[in-house]
């Protein structure tokens, strides 16, 4: 019964998905959804796109295992990425009307830095669309008790979110998100309570959680201990900030003002209502010790999805897991759209001029088609967790893309020189130590960052860029 009841959620998904697709007459609709969306939406868009698997799933498990320490990268540095976005990148990149971040690249720097940099940024999104598309097969799994394997409702769900937005893209994520977003906030605050009430009350969570050390989250004075904590935290931080589905939702919004403010709001309430699957999921630890020892040994992504099978009655059941695929299904369709979009725009366009409108948008859906399928075979060859593939994905970006995105916006000395040797140095010196040096003690991609800097300073120095007197220090815009 309940899978049934998963079905027609599905279904309900897909339809309205295909609804809004009505909308989509142009490459522009597709995109950027005409520049149109108001606020509420945009907010929706926002809080949805970040609250995915590895929210529900993903660092609930990991604050089981590791208490808030583990928690640095997500949700503390996700939530300063968009605040971030919102109070500083959000205005210059939204007044200067571009289509993708590449756009910006290739205006700022050359068309050899917006090739790199836009490929960096649609390699970032390959593990965490995996991560949505693992979470989808692990609900399929759990609520047939096994008779749909991992890797079957791995392709039940792509198949869904894929649907959707193939036809409509941001205009179908915006009006599904908004959908999803009110079901998930209502579907988990219900379930919580109940748990909650399980478990003995707030007081009793908060306090035996206290008690066991899971608040604990700055590093020892110790430095390698110090310089993990930082990398933890500038890989989402910084890292998550050069990427197409955060800049696509501030660029649909319909002002200056709602571009801001919807982005920064939604930072913040991703953050709070961030601790809704910790606090029920030590509630469930407190409600069932037992079981949840039995499955932190297997997988403790499974610790929140079993129990709520079987404690809660079967209404809240249905709560749960149509707000969870709300949540999965909201992250997937705007991560599966954004690197699609940055291929076309920014890759495929550079090896086709001349493509017409009708042409970009159909090139559009054939790329999110493929994008789909190599996702697919991500997610069911890697053995990570969903919060490491999430974590992972942003090291190239921290290491090779965000010191070219910020100097090119507020340093307008940065040049193409600079933009060159802080690839080359951030990226090359990242993936020499993942290679030759697996057990350093911290993540390389700190790194990386640092002498992403250095390379734009020196570059920067040697061949100042030529159009620093312009604005920005741009030179003119790539036709549309």
């Amino acid at each position: 019964m309940l899978l049934a009841l998963v079905a027609v959620y599905l279904l309900f998904s897909i339809s309205l998905g295909l609804f809004a697709a009505r909308k989509v007459h142009s490459a522009s609709d597709y995109i950027t959804a005409g520049r149109s969306l108001p606020m509420p939406v945009v907010l929706a868009m926002v809080f949805a796109t970040w609250f995915g698997a590895e929210t529900v799933l993903g660092i609930s498990a990991t604050f089981l295992d590791e208490g808030f320490r583990g928690l640095i990268s997500d949700p503390l540095g996700a939530a300063i990425c968009l605040v971030l976005f919102g109070l500083v990148f959000a205005l210059p990149l939204y007044r200067l009307k571009l289509m993708t971040l590449g756009d910006f690249f290739h205006i700022r720097y050359n068309k050899g830095i917006e090739l790199v940099l836009s490929g960096c940024i649609v390699l970032s999104y390959l593990g965490w669309v995996s991560a949505q598309v693992t979470a989808l097969g692990l609900v399929f799994n759990v609520l047939s008790e096994g008779s749909v394997s991992m890797d079957q409702g791995m392709l039940i769900g792509a198949a869904v979110v894929l649907t959707y937005t193939l036809f409509g893209g941001i205009w179908s994520v915006a009006v599904t998100d908004f959908v999803q977003m009110t079901i998930i906030v209502i579907g988990l605050l219900l379930v919580t309570m109940n748990a909650s009430h399980m478990a003995g009350g707030m007081s009793e969570v908060i306090s035996s959680a206290a008690a066991e050390g899971k608040f604990a989250f700055l590093p020892s004075l110790d430095l390698v201990d110090m310089l993990g904590w930082i990398a933890a935290l500038f890989t989402m931080a910084l890292g998550s900030i050069p990427q197409q589905d955060v800049f696509q939702r501030v660029n649909t919004s319909k002002n200056e003002k709602v571009a801001v403010w919807a982005t920064t709001c939604g930072g913040i309430a991703y953050f709070f209502f961030a601790a809704v699957p910790l606090y029920l999921v030590y509630s469930a630890s407190l409600i069932d010790p037992a079981q949840t020892a039995a499955l932190m040994q297997e997988d403790s992504q499974l610790v929140l999805p079993t129990f709520v099978l079987t404690h809660m009655p079967f209404w809240l059941q249905a709560v749960f897991f149509g707000a969870l695929l709300s949540v999965i299904m909201s992250t997937a369709s705007s991560t599966l759209l954004a690197p699609s979009v940055t291929f076309t725009e920014n890759v495929l366009k550079n090896f086709r001029p001349g493509m017409t409108d009708r042409q970009l948008l159909k090139a559009t859906r054939v790329t999110v088609l493929v994008f789909t399928l190599l996702v697919i075979a991500n997610a069911t060859l890697s053995h990570s967790s969903i919060h490491a593939m999430v974590e992972n994905a942003y090291r190239i970006t921290l290491a090779g893309v965000f010191i070219p995105l910020t100097a090119g916006l507020f340093w307008r000395k940065a040049s193409n020189l600079g933009a060159a040797l802080s690839i080359g140095l951030g990226l090359g010196s990242w993936i020499l130590l993942e290679i030759f040096f697996p057990e350093l003690p911290f993540e390389p991609q700190l790194i990386g960052l640092g002498l992403s800097l250095v390379g734009m300073l020196v570059g920067s120095h040697l061949a100042p860029n030529p159009n620093a007197g312009q604005p920005h220090g741009m030179r003119e815009k790539r036709p549309v």
